[in-house]
């Protein structure tokens, strides 16, 4: 039940997932997908908190300000991998070490 949550499981809940979101982007810097899920859950948890406080203020500002979120994650997520695979068919690696040669 809803009912039963405070604010602070749901802040706790997305303070977890941006803290796992960090050490996805941290700890790894080989795989260019997980960077880009890494970042994808970082806008996740963010949106959990503005969900969180729309609800305990009784303001439906934040959960439309989720919905722009949303788009710009989901364009973000398309651009990103449309980049990767055109990346991966030319270089044939998707290894971000491997592709600092772009830098000109």
């Amino acid at each position: 039940m809803i009912g039963h949550l405070a604010l602070g499981h749901f802040l706790a809940l997305g303070a977890v997932l941006f803290c796992i979101s960090l050490a996805g982007i941290f700890l790894n810097r080989k795989n260019v997908i997980v960077l880009l899920m890494s970042i994808e859950l970082m806008l996740l948890a963010v949106n959990i908190n503005f969900v969180a406080f729309s609800r305990e203020l009784g303001d439906p500002s934040g959960q439309v300000f989720v919905f722009f979120i949303l788009t710009v994650a989901a364009a973000e997520a398309a651009i990103g991998l449309a980049i990767l695979v055109t990346l991966f068919r030319n270089r044939r690696t998707i290894n971000v070490a491997e592709l600092d040669t772009l830098k000109g």
